[in-house]
């Protein structure tokens, strides 16, 4: 009788949940399911849409008409360049500022007072920065009646409707974001290894050359893709602080009018495909130079 229930056992052979969970799919792993069908719904489908949408032309033709059309145009392919002009220096320039007030503020008492305030812009908001800076930076702003009050200046300087509207609204809505991924990463490395640098005789340039640096390239190679594509994709301040028909037609300007104006959706889907691989083309030239400069574990030098 126990013979025949260990034959009828071995017969039935393991539960379907016990083959489940021997090609890794146990009830854990199950949990990822909701979390990769919203990645698809929210970000995959609509891209492999756009993609094949770019290549069906509204006026027939060529399935590359769309993209032949964007590079044979100025007024279209020029916004590649009018974008990279504004996306680059202000990431560059938030990065350079960033640095030396995360070395600062690790070592005050009250970070977390002055970090709220240097954040402070991200909960405004882009349109509701571009709309203080027209009030302070207008003719009749703040900053121009200052100058011409005091003799500064014998008139109000144009700093809106141009490129400068534009790339201060960049500096002031991006600083927040590279801030806080620049002190997570300096405040993240050992202080000893400073210490133990100062205590062989090295300067404070030296520590920062021969020890910081090269431990926080990763890290601003990280935070300078992830700053870049935020400034790549500049709309609200293009058109409410800048010159849409002129130097700050950025590349989503033209994918906006291609959609909304001429009503050309494939179009508009080239352009944002073409916008995503330059994207996407800057960000992985950036993270393959991170070897460069250090070859190292990630956490090697977390305290």
């Amino acid at each position: 009788m126990h013979s025949t229930s260990q034959a009828s056992h071995h017969d039935h052979g393991p539960s379907l949940r016990q083959r489940l969970a021997a090609r890794g799919l146990d009830a854990v792993t199950l949990l990822v399911l909701p979390a990769a069908l919203f990645l698809v719904l929210l970000f995959i489908y609509p891209f492999a849409f756009g993609l094949v949408l770019s290549f069906e032309p509204k006026a027939g033709g060529s399935w590359l008409a769309n993209y032949s059309r964007f590079f044979a145009d100025p007024f279209l392919y020029e916004t590649i360049a009018k974008t990279l002009w504004l996306s680059i220096p202000t990431t560059l320039l938030n990065l350079f500022l960033a640095v030396p007030i995360a070395f600062r503020v690790r070592l005050m008492r009250n970070q977390r007072i002055l970090t709220a305030i240097l954040i402070l812009p991200i909960t405004l908001g882009t349109v509701l920065v571009a709309e203080g800076l027209l009030n302070y930076l207008g003719p009749q702003g703040w900053l121009n009646r200052t100058l011409v009050t005091f003799g500064l200046a014998s008139q109000p300087l144009k700093l809106l409707h141009n490129y400068w509207g534009v790339f201060i609204s960049l500096l002031l809505t991006g600083f927040p974001f590279t801030f806080l991924l620049t002190l997570s990463y300096v405040t993240g490395i050992d202080p000893a290894l400073e210490q133990a640098a100062a205590t062989l005789g090295a300067g404070a340039r030296q520590r920062f050359r021969h020890v910081y640096l090269p431990l926080l390239m990763p890290g601003f190679a990280i935070t300078f893709c992830l700053s870049f594509v935020q400034a790549f994709s500049v709309f609200p301040s293009a058109v409410l602080l800048g010159a849409p028909a002129g130097p700050t037609r950025v590349i989503s300007i033209a994918a906006y009018q291609a959609a909304f104006e001429e009503y050309d959706y494939s179009m508009a889907s080239a352009i944002a495909m073409i916008m995503g691989f330059v994207q996407l083309a800057i960000v992985v030239a950036i993270l393959a130079s991170r070897g460069l400069f250090y070859r190292g574990p990630a956490s090697g030098a977390k305290g």
